[in-house]
């Protein structure tokens, strides 16, 4: 089951999208530095099938992207929820941000859009950082990944 704390309309999660980002809980990564520790609680409002398309008919046209923050706890229940948007919603791009360095094994990326790996670490900053240790694939309908965290580096 997954469940959520909030949720925002953000910029800078997937750039060149108005993205739906909705904070999940039950973080079980334990970054050093965490942001947002209160994520770490297995804790907030169920987020399932009926849930999301109550938020996605909140913003309709408003937003181009929904991003699943965070389900490292239930990655493949976080897919599952990443497959109803596009069923439901064709034209919204679909994206993931995991705070892991990989994709868990089984896991189908081809249920998204994009897919942003890279737990957070102040000192390297973040994904428009040169020096950032996230990345953000950007990926088709076969799962194939293509790294595309150089087009919003930002320049000297």
């Amino acid at each position: 089951m997954v469940r959520y704390y909030n949720f925002d309309i953000v910029f800078a999660e997937i750039p060149g999208e108005v993205t739906l980002a909705i904070n999940l809980t039950g973080c079980p990564n334990r970054c050093p530095g965490c942001h947002s520790p209160h994520l770490q609680a297995d804790a907030g409002r169920v987020l399932d099938e009926r849930e999301l398309a109550e938020l996605l008919g909140r913003y309709g046209r408003s937003v181009t992207c929904v991003c699943l923050m965070g389900g490292d706890a239930a990655p493949l229940a976080v897919a599952a929820l990443a497959a109803f948007v596009r069923r439901s919603q064709p034209a919204l791009r679909v994206g993931w941000y995991s705070g892991r360095s990989a994709l868990p094994e089984g896991f189908p990326p081809e249920t998204f859009d994009y897919i942003k790996l890279g737990g957070w670490v102040e000192a390297l900053g973040p994904l428009t950082a040169p020096t950032t240790n996230q990345r953000l694939y950007r990926v088709d309908r076969s799962g194939a990944m293509e790294d595309i965290t150089a087009l919003f580096r930002r320049r000297g």
